[in-house]
């Protein structure tokens, strides 16, 4: 059985550590598609679900957080067609709360981390969560300067011309406003103006969009202001970046003063300071959401006094003193058509249902995920019942639920539909690309069956051996430009020695083959003499390349592209790194706790990682790329000028003067790494009363010790 149909509470350290690294992945790639494309494949509903799974995983086992999990990251990259624009201070998600359970944790989350009786003295404040596109805009000495996106968080796309088309925001601030300020908010297209957008396109012969958000999101992205500014795009105003001067010490007043600039603020914000009141004003909300002409997903609850947020602070991608209370999926019937196998580089079969086109929320949706042949069954979590043991079929009717503006997942069958003819879905044992054996793994540790079916082709299997490449060649990986889905298929399929890439060394071989040959890339039909010397000079531009992108382009099982950055900080070197993983292949010893000591890295990742090491043909694949490209050393973590920039810190024993959480916060805001084990990398250890196993580690390795008073006179605080 799949870790992912285990409930949380049941699951093994081993197989949450599995289960994290699989999250991890799938997050990413959804991310991608709904941030940095706009086209998303996955639900709000099936998204929130993993994301939910992911942080209560982590909950259960914090040790087990990895570098790149969903919880530290925001975003994608932004888009080539526009510049970029740094943010000067990075634009974070919220972390989502789905039930009035959720929220309770959450305010009493901020009472306990600020060491307060949950009495009702913190203010929040409450607002509709708007569904549009994040958007900062930045004003120097009262003048809008730029505008961005918000991008992977840090970096943004400059869409300032298409700012400046928006009414609603002003183009200069009064007087007395801040030298600097950048005011954050979301771009919204109203309800009225998309329904006649598509009526004046229905009108014309044209296309009509799909929903409010993604015609923001593209009108935005225009490359002609020009028709940015027929879209009569809208903005709510509700945040700030940076900022010379404060003009108020709350959340509610700095939005207050953002009203009196000029800027749209939403009339439903209020501050409340009762969980009781918090949820009756989500209620109420929701009861106005229909006859608003705006979408929104949700409410936003937030710490309302700025010095209490300063002290919460913020985890890697979130802040603390925030989240978004998020409304219920919407749900309709429709009939499943079929059921089409997907097969993956790592040899993963995954059923894709196809629908009869169904409108859900005003969006046609066509397909969804199944996840697994025990879901088509209906047999989850430790081989129990679900949907009380209904199974789905070809032809059956579905429920099928969606949040937001993306596909739907499955929920149910309408068993009074279901056609006579009617019978159980089989699910393939052989590889519908290859034809090899799909099989389903066994947990050694506790026997159970990996819900997930894998082909055991390999190589051999052109699903793999081509995804691998695509993986390679792709974004934060290689990032080769004109060397995309549709290339590596044709170079693959070639049976031309000339021609043909059947690994990633194949790559950069490909000019000296061509020169040596006959055939010409550029005579063949969608080449030409320009675009084959454009893909040359792309593939020659990534002949040095940074080591995180080296490591994570490798595709190894569970290493994604933050766990790669982790490594290549660790390891420094390529060199260093392959010999620290073949020194770790015996699974014991420095070499294999050095690895495992790694923040973030459990034992599943360490060892896919060595096992991926251990593996002959993957030398050899790695020796010949070596052969062709130079993976440049890592670079040192930038000091921030704090003693204790770059240091790894481990606190163990009982803190007195700030909770642990504001320790572990306020190490990290400083430049440090904060660990959860002591190792010879170790270079702090804060003890307080009661500190035990690892402070005597850190005594018998003569790591430096000190209790909270020094550690806070150490670092200021």
């Amino acid at each position: 059985m799949s870790n992912e149909t285990i409930p949380v509470e049941e699951l093994t350290e081993a197989a949450a550590a599995a289960e994290l690294a699989r999250l991890a992945a799938e997050i990413a790639h959804h991310d991608a598609l709904y941030h940095g494309k706009d086209s998303p494949e996955i639900s709000d509903a099936d998204y929130d679900a993993l994301k939910r799974r992911n942080d209560a995983i982590e909950a259960r086992f914090p040790g087990l957080i990895r570098e790149d999990s969903p919880s530290r990251r925001v975003g994608v990259t932004p888009l080539a067609t526009f510049a970029p624009i740094v943010h000067a201070r990075p634009m974070l998600s919220l972390d989502n709360t789905f039930s009035d359970e959720d929220v309770r944790d959450f305010v009493t989350s901020v009472y306990r981390f600020l060491g307060r009786l949950l009495d009702g003295s913190i203010e929040f404040t409450a607002e509709p969560k708007i569904d549009g596109l994040s958007m900062s805009i930045r004003y120097e000495n009262g003048r809008l300067v730029s505008g961005a996106t918000r991008g992977d968080g840090t970096t943004g796309e400059n869409v300032t011309a298409n700012i400046l088309t928006i009414k609603e925001i002003p183009a200069v601030l009064p007087k007395g406003a801040p030298s600097v300020v950048e005011v954050r908010g979301e771009v919204y297209m109203a309800k009225s103006d998309f329904l006649a957008l598509n009526a004046q396109m229905e009108a014309e012969g044209r296309q009509t969009y799909v929903n409010p958000r993604n015609t923001a999101a593209g009108s935005l992205r225009q490359l002609d202001a020009k028709v940015t500014a027929s879209r009569k795009l809208k903005f709510f105003a509700y945040a700030w970046g940076e900022i010379s001067e404060m003009p108020a010490d709350t959340q509610y007043g700095m939005v207050q003063v953002f009203k009196d600039w000029g800027f749209p603020v939403n009339p439903l914000m209020k501050r409340l300071n009762t969980i009781e009141a918090i949820l009756d004003h989500y209620r109420e909300i929701g009861i106005e959401r229909p006859d608003l002409d705006y979408d929104i997903d949700g409410v936003v609850y937030k710490v309302d006094r700025l010095d209490l947020q300063e002290r919460l602070g913020f985890r890697s991608r979130s802040p603390r003193w925030a989240t978004a209370h998020k409304f219920p999926a919407e749900q309709a019937v429709t009939r499943l058509l079929g059921i089409d196998i997907q097969v993956g580089r790592t040899g993963a079969l995954t059923p894709v249902a196809r629908l009869e086109p169904i409108t859900v929320g005003g969006v046609v949706v066509t397909n969804a995920t199944l996840h697994n042949e025990d879901y088509i069954r209906g047999i989850g979590n430790s081989g129990e019942a679900i949907r009380e043991g209904r199974d789905i079929r070809i032809g059956d009717m579905v429920i099928v639920q969606r949040a937001g503006d993306v596909i739907p997942q499955i929920v149910d069958v309408v068993m009074d539909h279901r056609p006579a003819e009617a019978e159980p879905y089989r699910f393939p044992t052989k590889c519908p690309v290859c034809g090899s054996h799909a099989v389903r793994d066994v947990n050694e540790k506790t026997g159970k069956v990996d819900a997930v079916r894998r082909c055991t082709g390999g190589f051999v299997c052109k699903a793999q051996a081509v995804e691998h490449l695509k993986h390679f060649v792709s974004r934060n990986a290689y990032d080769i430009e004109g060397f995309g889905t549709k290339q590596v298929e044709f170079f693959f399929e070639s049976e031309d020695p000339a021609l043909q890439i059947r690994t990633a060394p194949d790559i950069f071989t490909l000019q000296r083959r061509q020169e040596a040959s006959l055939t010409k890339l550029e005579n063949i039909e969608g080449f030409g003499r320009v675009s084959v010397r454009k893909l040359y000079d792309a593939i020659d531009a990534r002949r040095s390349i940074a080591l995180h992108r080296f490591i994570y382009a490798l595709g190894i099982r569970h290493v994604g592209e933050t766990t790669a950055k982790l490594l290549a900080r660790s390891y420094g070197t390529y060199a260093a790194f392959e010999t620290g993983m073949k020194d770790a292949a015996p699974m014991f010893g420095d070499a294999w706790n050095e690895l495992n000591a790694i923040e973030g890295i459990g034992e599943i990742v360490a060892r896919a990682i060595v096992e991926f090491y251990k593996e002959p043909r993957n030398i050899e694949v790695i020796t010949r790329l070596l052969g062709e490209v130079t993976p440049e050393a890592a670079e040192l973590p930038v000091s921030t000028g704090s003693p204790v920039a770059g240091k790894t810190v481990v606190f163990t024993g009982s803190l007195e003067k700030m909770t642990r959480d504001e320790a572990k916060a306020k190490a990290e805001s400083l430049g440090a790494k904060v660990a959860g084990s002591v190792s010879k990398k170790t270079d702090i250890v804060v003890a307080g009363p009661g500190a035990g196993s690892k402070l005597a580690k850190a005594a018998e390795l003569g790591i430096q010790t000190m209790d909270e008073d020094e550690w806070l006179a150490l670092v200021g605080g």
